[in-house]
């Protein structure tokens, strides 16, 4: 018992590092080279690069999502409210991956595919772009909380979940309010690296005060 837990969260590292690794590629590196490239680049890098990242991207999602419920299975009463925040974070994360930002950039990779071939862009392309960009970036703003729990429920964490459900549940209106703009909203702040990453603190101080003071 205590090894399949100990290989799982192993595996849990090893996928987690993958998946946002990429997360952090694509959206510090490859969405601001994609600004200022040519067409023909651009192009040529969706049909032959994104395509390869994303395969990594999306499997590196379902792993560290699979070996998160395998630990969590095994840990059964031991989980925090710590642990309970960063996993619905992850969650989240891993179903934006596969429901929202896969099945938009295969219309993408398909539209540019076709324009690399003599055709003419998918006219469904220009919405998915937006889709998945904000996805992402959403993705992005969460990776940061997300990873501050899943350390604090081992290192300075606040216990289980009794006595902590008004903090849980404000926390988790938080996160449903942020995940409903991914889907139907604007990315505002999140448009800019900058202005990602000092959401993604931001939302990180918001959580740590409501887990630890409400």
């Amino acid at each position: 018992m205590d090894l399949i837990d100990y290989l799982a969260r192993w595996g849990h590292f090893l996928a987690g590092i993958t998946w946002i690794g990429l997360l952090y590629y694509f959206n510090f590196v490859q969405t601001e080279y994609f600004k200022e490239a040519d067409g023909d680049a651009r192009t040529d890098a969706f049909v032959k690069l994104v395509p390869r990242a994303l395969w990594w991207f999306r499997w590196g999602a379902m792993f560290t999502f699979l070996t998160g419920l395998i630990m969590l299975g095994y840990r059964g009463a031991g989980v925090t409210i710590d642990i309970t925040v960063g996993a619905v974070l992850g969650t989240l994360m891993f179903l934006n991956v596969w429901l929202i930002i896969w099945p938009n950039q295969k219309i993408l990779i398909a539209s540019n595919t076709q324009v690399k071939g003599g055709g003419e862009a998918l006219p469904e392309a220009a919405a998915a772009a937006p889709k998945a960009a904000l996805a992402s970036r959403t993705n992005t703003l969460f990776s940061i909380p997300m990873l501050f729990f899943m350390g604090s429920s081992a290192h300075y964490g606040h216990g289980g979940l009794a006595g902590n459900d008004m903090a849980l549940i404000v926390a988790l209106v938080i996160i449903a309010a942020l995940q409903l703009n991914a889907i139907i909203g604007k990315p505002g702040p999140m448009a800019s690296v900058k202005g990602v990453i000092t959401s993604g603190f931001a939302l990180t101080a918001v959580l740590w005060a409501t887990v630890a003071l409400v």
